[in-house]
């Protein structure tokens, strides 16, 4: 079978009603780090009809270990993480749609983004952004799979509004733990396990194949341990989510500031730091930058800081919310 699919199709659970299934669906990805960057490649080989990703951040030297789909060109030039995954996904199969945002995953956005879509996969590092996720997936009635990874350890679960518990409902069972991959670090086998559960899920879901299966699947690769536990009676009767359609965590009000888990870095978003503001400001400071196609990079004190032109700013080597919103009046009033 002279076909790119050829070996796919080959195989019982997808044959060509399977393959024509797929390239029609489009699969919403949160985040192109560890996760993403990996989830993104499978569903790009296996022929979805097109992904959407979205991720705040760019690449960096310490993302390669683990993080697919990126080069040392790309940290050399601190692409930003959803661009330098377009570029190579496209290398990999043309016939993909490919949609890129690069910007923090709020409410608004992610509900826009997904409406779009016929599934969305968690690519994230953070409980909050998964909570979210889970609002807008039960909100809008569209599946979410969840997958997360540290150490050599791994987790992922599917949530289908109206047959599942969602999330939130599970939160007690999912593994909770202050570790990091910053923290505690992450070997690359645990990413690929939390992710090879996660798009043979997916694959299940665009087939329209995933029946009553509803687990958690957790393990260790290190120590080849491995679990799955039923989910499918843990929902919660009282879950704001999924019981109540509250939707808390989508009307919330968001911070303008915001702590990234594991890192000493601080995200701050005011749409009044446009490019033009930022660069006449340090200018007028004397504060030298450097500019790349995506954002504008400047130290000030001990901090460096990543601006960009939509007025969100990672600043790293801050740990406090005070201290970031303290740089913030003191460079811009």
């Amino acid at each position: 079978m002279n076909n790119r699919y050829s070996r796919q199709l080959l195989y019982s659970n997808i044959g060509q009603s399977g393959q024509d299934q797929l390239a029609e669906k489009t699969v919403l990805i949160v985040g192109v780090g560890a996760l993403g960057s990996l989830s993104s490649e499978m569903l790009t080989r296996a022929g979805v009809k097109k992904l959407i990703l979205i991720d705040r951040d760019f690449v960096e030297l310490t993302n390669l270990q683990r993080q697919t789909l990126y080069t040392e060109l790309d940290a050399k030039d601190k692409v930003p993480k959803a661009i330098a995954a377009k570029e190579r996904l496209e290398q990999i199969n043309s016939q993909v749609e490919l949609e890129v945002h690069v910007a923090h995953a709020d409410g608004h956005l992610l509900e826009s983004l997904a409406e779009k879509a016929d599934l969305i996969l968690d690519g994230t590092d953070n409980f909050e952004t998964r909570m979210l996720i889970n609002d807008v997936a039960y909100k809008i009635g569209k599946p979410w799979i969840y997958a997360a990874c540290v150490e050599a350890s791994y987790s992922s679960a599917a949530f289908i509004p109206g047959e599942t518990p969602c999330f939130r409902c599970l939160t007690p069972l999912l593994p909770t733990s202050s570790l990091t991959c910053d923290t505690a670090g992450i070997i690359s086998p645990a990413v690929h396990m939390a992710v090879s559960h996660q798009v043979t899920t997916a694959l299940k879901i665009l087939t329209g194949q995933l029946g009553a299966q509803y687990y958690l699947h957790i393990g260790n690769i290190w120590d080849h341990d491995h679990m799955k536990a039923d989910i499918s009676k843990m929902t919660e009767a009282s879950c704001p989510t999924c019981q109540l359609k509250e939707f808390p965590e989508l009307n919330r009000l968001e911070s303008d500031a915001m702590k990234f888990c594991g890192r000493d870095m601080i995200q701050v978003i005011n749409q009044r730091l446009t490019e033009t503001v930022v660069k006449e400001t340090l200018e007028q400071a004397h504060i030298a930058y450097k500019q790349t196609p995506y954002f504008i990079e400047f130290n000030y004190n001990d901090s460096r800081i990543i601006s960009f032109s939509n007025g969100r700013m990672l600043m790293h080597n801050v740990v406090s919310l005070n201290k970031a919103r303290t740089i913030v009046n003191q460079l811009f009033g």
